[in-house]
Formats: structure tokens, C-alpha cells, sequence
């Protein structure tokens, strides 16, 4: 199998806590907060990343939420944590509790072999097939 000449994409997990600062604002004070000294910042700063995120206070008393980005490299990545950290998002609205970053199927890659780690199976009542 020939090596692989490009960097293969980055992903962040970027695990958060809400701050009081955060929790004291109305629910459309935190959109208008997000939305014009957040995401401009990001918008400005950043190409090549993309995210979602995902509320887990209900599950999580450490942290509140997770922040998945996907980033074309490290320099994409590097680029995005800069313009965040100057922004509120960065320990005023949210505490970065921890940062997990690394490559899907790392292992597969640096071995030649099938993602055999990335698993589906069918939903429940779905029609079974044999192999």
C-alpha cells in the first residue's frame, strides 16, 4: 500500500464547562454574545474547520459540554485555538476543561490496515443479513 502524502485531518475534542459569567446571561444574550464576538473571531481567523457541538450537563457534572472540531491540519487547528483564546469563550463563558486531539484511525494508517476499530452495527428491529 503506497504511504500517504497528505496530513490527515485533526480532530479536537474540546470539553467545556459552563462559567457563572455564561449562566448569569438570558438565552438571548448568550446568542448575541456567540454570535458577534465569538463566531466573527473564528469566521476571520480560521479556513479548513469545521464543528459540532453537544450538551452533556445533563450527564456530566465536570463538563458541561464538548466541542468537536474537525480541522484540514494542525496549522488549521493551532489557528482556531488562537482566535478562540481571544475571545470571551475562552475561560470567561467557558472553562476548556480539556483538549483531546488526534487523527481517525491513526493506527490503520500508520499500518495499512482497514479501520477495523470503526464499528456499525444495524439498529434494533432492523432487518438482519448474513455475511
Amino acid at each position: 500500500m503506497p504511504a500517504e502524502t497528505t496530513e490527515p485531518p485533526v480532530t479536537a475534542f474540546m470539553l467545556v464547562k459552563t462559567t457563572p459569567e455564561w449562566l448569569a446571561l438570558t438565552v438571548q444574550e448568550r446568542v448575541d454574545a456567540f454570535t458577534t464576538r465569538v463566531l466573527p473571531v473564528i469566521e476571520a481567523r480560521t479556513s479548513g474547520v469545521r464543528s459540532r457541538f453537544y450538551d452533556t450537563e445533563f450527564y456530566s457534572a465536570r463538563v458541561t459540554d464538548v466541542w468537536v472540531w474537525e480541522a484540514e491540519d494542525h496549522h488549521a487547528y493551532q489557528l482556531l485555538v488562537d482566535a478562540l483564546r481571544e475571545t470571551p469563550f475562552w475561560d470567561r463563558y467557558f472553562e476548556v476543561v480539556d483538549l483531546l486531539v488526534g487523527t481517525e484511525n491513526g493506527y490503520a494508517r500508520t499500518y495499512g490496515l482497514p479501520p477495523l476499530a470503526t464499528i456499525t452495527t444495524p439498529s434494533v428491529g432492523a432487518p438482519q443479513t448474513s455475511p
